[in-house]
Protein backbone atom coordinates (compact mmCIF):
# COMPACT_ATOMS: atom_id res chain seq x y z
CA UNK A 1 0.00 0.00 0.00
CA UNK A 2 1.21 3.33 -1.13
CA UNK A 3 2.10 5.64 1.66
CA UNK A 4 -0.14 9.06 1.90
CA UNK A 5 1.41 12.36 2.36
CA UNK A 6 -1.67 14.19 0.11
CA UNK A 7 -1.30 16.84 3.38
CA UNK A 8 1.89 18.24 2.47
CA UNK A 9 2.20 17.47 -0.92
CA UNK A 10 2.67 20.52 -3.21
CA UNK A 11 1.80 19.42 -6.40
CA UNK A 12 0.38 20.13 -9.66
CA UNK A 13 1.29 19.87 -13.68
CA UNK A 14 -0.22 22.16 -16.22
CA UNK A 15 1.43 24.63 -19.28
CA UNK A 16 0.26 27.13 -21.61
CA UNK A 17 -0.88 27.45 -25.01
CA UNK A 18 1.48 29.62 -26.74
CA UNK A 19 3.45 30.67 -30.04
CA UNK A 20 5.19 33.11 -31.63
CA UNK A 21 3.61 34.87 -34.38
CA UNK A 22 4.26 38.13 -36.55
CA UNK A 23 2.94 41.09 -35.55
CA UNK A 24 4.20 44.76 -36.63
CA UNK A 25 7.27 43.22 -37.63
CA UNK A 26 8.28 42.09 -34.12
CA UNK A 27 7.37 38.42 -33.02
CA UNK A 28 4.82 38.43 -29.98
CA UNK A 29 3.60 35.08 -27.90
CA UNK A 30 0.05 33.96 -29.05
CA UNK A 31 -2.29 30.90 -28.51
CA UNK A 32 -1.39 28.65 -31.16
CA UNK A 33 -4.81 28.25 -32.44
CA UNK A 34 -5.62 31.85 -32.66
CA UNK A 35 -2.61 32.70 -35.15
CA UNK A 36 -3.40 29.79 -36.92
CA UNK A 37 -6.50 28.53 -36.98
CA UNK A 38 -7.32 28.20 -40.64
CA UNK A 39 -4.17 25.72 -41.12
CA UNK A 40 -4.63 24.05 -37.26
CA UNK A 41 -8.40 23.16 -37.84
CA UNK A 42 -7.79 21.74 -41.82
CA UNK A 43 -4.88 19.97 -41.11
CA UNK A 44 -4.97 16.07 -41.29
CA UNK A 45 -4.44 14.32 -37.59
CA UNK A 46 -1.17 11.97 -39.57
CA UNK A 47 0.44 14.81 -40.85
CA UNK A 48 4.15 15.16 -39.81
CA UNK A 49 3.69 18.45 -38.06
CA UNK A 50 0.74 17.05 -35.99
CA UNK A 51 2.53 14.39 -35.01
CA UNK A 52 5.63 16.33 -33.60
CA UNK A 53 3.13 18.20 -31.13
CA UNK A 54 1.86 15.01 -30.05
CA UNK A 55 5.73 13.96 -29.40
CA UNK A 56 5.92 16.91 -27.54
CA UNK A 57 3.19 16.82 -25.59
CA UNK A 58 4.29 13.76 -24.23
CA UNK A 59 7.82 14.30 -23.30
CA UNK A 60 6.51 18.15 -22.27
CA UNK A 61 4.09 16.32 -20.12
CA UNK A 62 6.02 13.42 -19.25
CA UNK A 63 9.40 16.20 -17.91
CA UNK A 64 7.17 17.76 -15.92
CA UNK A 65 5.33 15.00 -14.24
CA UNK A 66 8.70 13.57 -13.12
CA UNK A 67 10.44 17.24 -12.05
CA UNK A 68 7.30 18.05 -9.89
CA UNK A 69 6.71 14.40 -8.68
CA UNK A 70 9.82 13.96 -8.11
CA UNK A 71 10.19 16.74 -5.94
CA UNK A 72 7.53 14.89 -3.55
CA UNK A 73 8.94 11.38 -3.64
CA UNK A 74 11.91 12.71 -2.70
CA UNK A 75 10.66 15.02 0.41
CA UNK A 76 8.48 11.98 1.27
CA UNK A 77 11.32 9.61 1.06
CA UNK A 78 14.47 12.09 2.45
CA UNK A 79 12.80 13.61 5.74
CA UNK A 80 11.07 16.61 4.16
CA UNK A 81 14.78 17.74 2.70
CA UNK A 82 12.57 19.40 -0.16
CA UNK A 83 10.41 21.31 1.94
CA UNK A 84 6.61 22.29 1.26
CA UNK A 85 7.91 25.82 -0.51
CA UNK A 86 10.34 23.90 -2.20
CA UNK A 87 8.27 21.24 -4.00
CA UNK A 88 6.18 24.51 -4.99
CA UNK A 89 9.50 26.34 -6.28
CA UNK A 90 10.07 23.05 -8.59
CA UNK A 91 6.75 23.04 -9.69
CA UNK A 92 6.36 26.18 -10.76
CA UNK A 93 10.42 25.82 -12.17
CA UNK A 94 9.53 23.16 -14.48
CA UNK A 95 6.37 24.92 -15.80
CA UNK A 96 7.98 27.74 -16.90
CA UNK A 97 11.17 25.55 -18.55
CA UNK A 98 8.64 23.46 -20.06
CA UNK A 99 6.78 26.24 -21.90
CA UNK A 100 9.59 28.00 -23.31
CA UNK A 101 10.76 24.69 -24.44
CA UNK A 102 8.27 23.06 -26.61
CA UNK A 103 5.45 26.05 -26.27
CA UNK A 104 6.35 27.04 -30.14
CA UNK A 105 5.54 23.34 -30.97
CA UNK A 106 2.84 22.04 -29.48
CA UNK A 107 1.06 25.03 -27.82
CA UNK A 108 2.90 23.62 -24.48
CA UNK A 109 -0.61 22.42 -23.21
CA UNK A 110 0.55 19.79 -20.59
CA UNK A 111 -3.08 19.53 -19.51
CA UNK A 112 -6.77 18.14 -20.37
CA UNK A 113 -8.37 21.09 -18.82
CA UNK A 114 -6.49 23.80 -20.82
CA UNK A 115 -6.84 21.80 -24.30
CA UNK A 116 -10.33 21.30 -23.26
CA UNK A 117 -10.99 25.10 -22.47
CA UNK A 118 -9.42 26.50 -25.49
CA UNK A 119 -11.40 23.87 -27.48
CA UNK A 120 -14.76 25.60 -26.34
CA UNK A 121 -13.54 28.64 -26.85
CA UNK A 122 -12.69 27.84 -30.40
CA UNK A 123 -9.09 28.36 -29.94
CA UNK A 124 -8.00 24.94 -30.24
CA UNK A 125 -9.83 22.67 -32.79
CA UNK A 126 -11.94 20.06 -31.40
CA UNK A 127 -10.99 17.06 -33.39
CA UNK A 128 -7.56 17.44 -32.30
CA UNK A 129 -8.58 17.09 -28.63
CA UNK A 130 -8.64 13.37 -27.71
CA UNK A 131 -5.24 12.65 -29.09
CA UNK A 132 -3.52 15.59 -27.04
CA UNK A 133 -5.61 14.24 -23.89
CA UNK A 134 -4.22 10.75 -24.65
CA UNK A 135 -0.54 12.08 -25.32
CA UNK A 136 -0.40 14.27 -22.38
CA UNK A 137 -1.92 11.20 -20.11
CA UNK A 138 0.99 8.92 -21.28
CA UNK A 139 2.97 11.39 -20.91
CA UNK A 140 1.96 11.64 -16.73
CA UNK A 141 1.61 7.41 -16.82
CA UNK A 142 5.15 7.16 -17.96
CA UNK A 143 6.47 9.68 -15.66
CA UNK A 144 5.00 8.28 -12.98
CA UNK A 145 5.80 4.62 -13.90
CA UNK A 146 9.48 5.88 -14.17
CA UNK A 147 9.21 7.20 -10.22
CA UNK A 148 8.06 4.08 -9.40
CA UNK A 149 10.93 1.64 -10.38
CA UNK A 150 13.20 4.50 -9.25
CA UNK A 151 12.11 4.78 -5.61
CA UNK A 152 10.36 1.17 -5.04
CA UNK A 153 11.83 0.25 -1.36
CA UNK A 154 10.67 -0.17 1.62
CA UNK A 155 8.48 2.54 1.34
CA UNK A 156 6.02 3.08 -1.57
CA UNK A 157 5.46 6.81 -1.69
CA UNK A 158 2.30 7.91 -2.94
CA UNK A 159 2.81 10.96 -5.75
CA UNK A 160 -0.69 11.57 -6.97
CA UNK A 161 -2.80 13.93 -5.34
CA UNK A 162 -5.42 13.07 -2.61
CA UNK A 163 -7.91 15.82 -0.20
CA UNK A 164 -6.24 16.11 2.90
CA UNK A 165 -9.99 17.50 4.24
CA UNK A 166 -13.60 16.67 3.05
CA UNK A 167 -14.38 16.53 -1.47
CA UNK A 168 -16.20 19.41 -1.28
CA UNK A 169 -13.67 21.64 0.18
CA UNK A 170 -10.31 20.44 -2.45
CA UNK A 171 -12.99 20.32 -5.30
CA UNK A 172 -14.09 24.31 -4.70
CA UNK A 173 -10.43 25.00 -4.30
CA UNK A 174 -9.23 23.02 -7.13
CA UNK A 175 -12.30 25.21 -9.27
CA UNK A 176 -10.88 28.12 -7.92
CA UNK A 177 -6.86 27.61 -8.32
CA UNK A 178 -7.58 26.26 -12.09
CA UNK A 179 -10.07 29.29 -12.59
CA UNK A 180 -6.80 31.68 -11.95
CA UNK A 181 -4.47 29.38 -13.65
CA UNK A 182 -6.58 29.35 -16.74
CA UNK A 183 -7.11 33.26 -16.35
CA UNK A 184 -3.90 34.09 -16.43
CA UNK A 185 -3.07 31.59 -19.05
CA UNK A 186 -5.66 33.48 -21.13
CA UNK A 187 -4.29 36.79 -20.50
CA UNK A 188 -0.56 36.37 -20.61
CA UNK A 189 -0.49 33.93 -23.99
CA UNK A 190 -3.84 34.81 -26.01
CA UNK A 191 -4.02 38.90 -25.93
CA UNK A 192 -1.73 40.40 -28.32
CA UNK A 193 -1.94 43.35 -25.71
CA UNK A 194 -0.11 41.24 -22.84
CA UNK A 195 3.75 41.01 -23.43
CA UNK A 196 3.66 37.74 -24.61
CA UNK A 197 7.35 36.40 -23.91
CA UNK A 198 7.17 36.84 -20.19
CA UNK A 199 3.78 33.88 -20.54
CA UNK A 200 6.07 31.43 -18.89
CA UNK A 201 7.37 33.06 -16.47
CA UNK A 202 3.60 34.47 -15.66
CA UNK A 203 2.04 30.47 -15.60
CA UNK A 204 4.85 28.62 -13.67
CA UNK A 205 4.62 32.00 -11.09
CA UNK A 206 0.83 31.48 -10.83
CA UNK A 207 1.19 27.41 -10.74
CA UNK A 208 3.85 28.30 -7.98
CA UNK A 209 1.94 30.61 -6.24
CA UNK A 210 -1.49 27.78 -6.60
CA UNK A 211 1.16 24.75 -4.96
CA UNK A 212 2.21 26.77 -2.22
CA UNK A 213 -0.80 27.60 -0.87
CA UNK A 214 -3.67 25.00 -1.86
CA UNK A 215 -1.10 22.04 -1.81
CA UNK A 216 -1.34 21.12 1.94
CA UNK A 217 -5.05 20.71 1.28
CA UNK A 218 -6.24 19.11 -2.35
CA UNK A 219 -2.48 18.92 -3.64
CA UNK A 220 -2.63 21.48 -5.98
CA UNK A 221 -3.42 19.48 -9.41
CA UNK A 222 -4.96 21.31 -11.99
CA UNK A 223 -4.35 18.86 -14.39
CA UNK A 224 -6.07 15.70 -14.65
CA UNK A 225 -3.53 14.01 -16.68
CA UNK A 226 -1.34 15.31 -13.21
CA UNK A 227 -3.43 13.35 -11.03
CA UNK A 228 -4.60 10.47 -13.51
CA UNK A 229 -1.04 9.12 -14.16
CA UNK A 230 0.11 8.48 -10.27
CA UNK A 231 -3.27 6.81 -9.59
CA UNK A 232 -2.76 4.80 -12.70
CA UNK A 233 0.74 3.30 -11.62
CA UNK A 234 -0.10 3.31 -7.77
CA UNK A 235 -3.89 2.05 -8.36
CA UNK A 236 -4.77 4.74 -5.95
CA UNK A 237 -8.29 6.10 -7.10
CA UNK A 238 -9.90 7.75 -4.04
CA UNK A 239 -10.98 11.13 -4.65
CA UNK A 240 -9.88 10.72 -8.42
CA UNK A 241 -13.70 12.30 -9.65
CA UNK A 242 -12.55 15.64 -7.54
CA UNK A 243 -9.16 16.05 -9.97
CA UNK A 244 -11.18 15.43 -13.37
CA UNK A 245 -14.40 17.74 -12.25
CA UNK A 246 -12.32 20.53 -10.45
CA UNK A 247 -9.79 21.62 -13.18
CA UNK A 248 -11.92 20.74 -16.09
CA UNK A 249 -14.66 22.97 -14.85
CA UNK A 250 -12.21 25.75 -13.92
CA UNK A 251 -10.28 25.89 -16.97
CA UNK A 252 -13.53 26.22 -19.11
CA UNK A 253 -14.55 29.11 -16.47
CA UNK A 254 -11.29 30.84 -16.42
CA UNK A 255 -11.03 30.74 -19.96
CA UNK A 256 -14.55 32.02 -20.82
CA UNK A 257 -14.44 35.18 -18.48
CA UNK A 258 -11.30 36.38 -19.54
CA UNK A 259 -13.40 36.15 -23.05
CA UNK A 260 -15.74 38.36 -21.70
CA UNK A 261 -13.30 41.14 -20.04
CA UNK A 262 -10.98 41.40 -23.13
CA UNK A 263 -13.27 42.75 -25.54
CA UNK A 264 -15.65 44.79 -23.62
CA UNK A 265 -14.81 47.82 -25.82
CA UNK A 266 -16.56 45.96 -28.50
CA UNK A 267 -20.04 44.99 -29.33
CA UNK A 268 -21.55 42.38 -27.68
CA UNK A 269 -21.07 39.84 -30.70
CA UNK A 270 -17.87 40.16 -29.86
CA UNK A 271 -17.67 39.06 -26.13
CA UNK A 272 -16.63 35.34 -27.85
CA UNK A 273 -14.64 34.64 -30.54
CA UNK A 274 -16.93 33.64 -32.79
CA UNK A 275 -20.08 35.17 -31.32
CA UNK A 276 -22.24 32.64 -33.31
CA UNK A 277 -24.86 32.21 -30.63
CA UNK A 278 -25.43 35.53 -30.42
CA UNK A 279 -25.42 35.86 -34.54
CA UNK A 280 -27.91 33.24 -34.33
CA UNK A 281 -30.39 34.93 -31.26
CA UNK A 282 -30.45 38.63 -33.29
CA UNK A 283 -31.69 36.49 -36.67
CA UNK A 284 -34.40 35.01 -34.43
CA UNK A 285 -35.49 38.21 -33.46
CA UNK A 286 -35.67 39.45 -36.82
CA UNK A 287 -37.35 36.74 -38.24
Amino acid sequence: MAEISSGVNGNHGMAVNIKLEEDSNHQTLTESATSSHGNSSGCSLLTLPFIQKIIAEILGTYFLIFAGCAAVVVNADKDKVVTHPGISIVWGLVVMVMVYSVGHISGAHFNPAVTIAFATCKRFPWKQVPAYILAQVIGSTLASGTLRLLFTGKHDHFSGTLPAGSDVQSLVLEFIITFYLMFVISGVATDNRAIGELAGLAVGSTVLLNVMFAGPISGASMNPARSLGPAIVSKQYKGLWIYMVGPITGAVAGAWVYNIIRFTDKPLREITKSGSFLKASSRNVSN
